[in-house]
């Protein structure tokens, strides 16, 4: 006589959507951090609009100019003639690229002759911001 069990015998299986649900979890909150980590050293202004690759620097330098022509290298108010030498004290040696900052009613003038001068202190790569369409 055969005897049978009580209960009947039944593969485990593994269930793989909470594991789904934790893995995007864990993706969003790096998303997150990592955007949370980003340091832009520029004060506030009205970019013009257009379609720029992302920043790839880690902590990029900023060259702002406002509106009514004040100019900032990275949110310390400078003028043109002491750009070169504050420039020359900021940047790194192996990386010499300038993220420039300036407000889409700043005078054309002053952004040119501003970005002349960094190229004067050693300036090789200039980055324009602009806002997202």
């Amino acid at each position: 006589m055969k005897l049978r069990r009580s209960r009947g015998y039944r593969r485990g299986r593994i269930e793989i959507i909470p594991m789904i649900d934790v893995m995007f979890f864990l993706l969003v909150t790096f998303m997150l951090a990592s955007l949370s980590m980003q340091t832009l050293n520029s004060l506030t202004v009205n970019l013009p609009e257009g379609d720029a690759p992302n920043l790839s620097h880690k902590e990029p330098v900023t060259l702002t100019v406002t509106k009514d022509g004040k100019i900032f290298v990275d949110r310390t108010p400078t003028t043109l003639e002491t750009i070169a030498v504050v420039l020359q004290r900021i940047l790194p040696t192996s990386d010499r690229g300038l993220v420039v900052n300036a407000d889409s009613a700043a005078p054309e003038g002053t952004v040119v002759e501003a970005m002349l001068q960094a190229r004067r202190a050693g300036v090789t790569h200039f980055l324009i911001a602009v806002k997202r369409q």
